[in-house]
């Protein structure tokens, strides 16, 4: 019987993804190389969790978001995050309307589909906590009113890993809020060129076909919530996120006081609804393991706090999920 859904399950995924392949060609038109950048951006999509980019500037991750909502056809917002910035810059405001007396209400940026958070370290706590309660909850109260974010939403914010002046660092639990963080890295020696060929004029405009729309979306992340995970791989998630915080119950001591905090419950949902989201993308119906080694460095890395004892043998939070994939047993 369940190879019978699963073969169901399948021929469904291959119906309702054949956006897919069209979708990263039509990005590929603007962005050259930076694949994984454009699956992680697609699954954040597929998997209604909102992703924190990180890379240096001008690797081409504001076009990189622009272009996929050009391609998704849905209403895009950036924001420039500034040391100055107040909430009601964000979330909007009540105007006070003379003639009437009465107050209305001036709907802020935040009200899209797809909101780019450009340099989110930049802006103060105030202002990060106003746009990470409309992450979470998918609303925003402005006076005394309640106003529900449409479908989809979803937030990509950047930050520059340089330490600069004038930024405001993440807060652990307010980083827990992203689905995945994704490090985007300086393209190939034949990227490059590439990306010189196509874009070194002073005039460069691609233009791009839509592929889906918004509703599409909302229908395909159904069929997402449809791919099968066996319970071998449920369980896989579970030790994974375990040894994160108890390290010594699967026998890996060279991880032994390495980890302050391990990673939150949030943690294990988010790496199985992203794994069904990565599959959906290879085609695929159902997860497999390595769908859970693939998107698991993303969603963990931000979520694993490591100690200062980790600091001084300059050991990452990446180096210690590269040990638990290696040393936990895969089903």
């Amino acid at each position: 019987m369940a190879e019978f859904n699963i073969a169901a399950i399948n021929e469904k995924v291959k119906k309702e993804g054949s956006f897919v392949d069209a979708l990263f060609l039509e990005v590929e038109k603007v962005i050259i190389g930076q694949k994984e950048m454009i699956e992680r951006l697609l699954v954040g999509l597929l998997a209604n969790g909102h992703i924190l980019l990180e890379g240096v500037p001008g690797l081409a991750k504001t076009t990189a978001v622009k272009t996929i909502s050009d391609v998704i056809q849905t209403k895009f917002q950036r924001l420039q995050f500034t040391p100055d910035m107040l909430p009601a810059d964000l979330t909007g405001t009540l105007i006070y309307d003379q003639r009437t007396g009465d107050f209305t209400i001036k709907k802020g940026p935040i009200f899209a589909n797809i909101i780019l958070a450009d340099e989110i370290n930049r802006a103060p706590a105030k202002v990060q906590s106003a746009l990470l309660e409309a992450m979470q909850e998918r609303q925003v109260t402005i006076g005394e009113e309640t106003i529900h974010m449409g479908e989809p939403f979803l937030v990509l914010a950047t930050q520059n890993p340089i330490e600069q002046e004038g930024t405001y660092p993440l807060p652990e639990a307010q980083v827990d809020r992203f689905m995945l963080k994704v490090k985007i890295d300086y393209p190939t020696k034949e990227e490059e060129l590439k990306i010189l060929k196509r874009m070194a004029f002073t005039k460069t405009t691609i233009e791009v076909n839509k592929i889906i729309t918004p509703d599409d979306i909302v229908r395909v992340r159904q069929v997402v919530d449809e791919v099968y995970m066996d319970e071998k791989i449920q369980h896989y998630i579970v030790d994974i996120v375990e040894a994160t915080r108890y390290p010594e119950k699967y026998n890996i001591p060279n991880l032994k006081g390495l980890i302050q905090y391990g990673a939150s419950p949030r943690a294990t949902i988010n790496i199985a609804i992203a794994s069904k989201a990565y599959a959906f993308i290879q085609g695929r119906g159902y997860v497999t393991p390595q769908d859970i080694k693939s998107i698991g460095m993303d969603v963990l890395r931000h979520r694993i706090i490591v100690s200062y004892e980790a600091e001084a043998e300059e050991k990452t939070s990446e180096d210690i999920i590269k040990v638990l994939f290696n040393e936990i047993e895969v089903p």
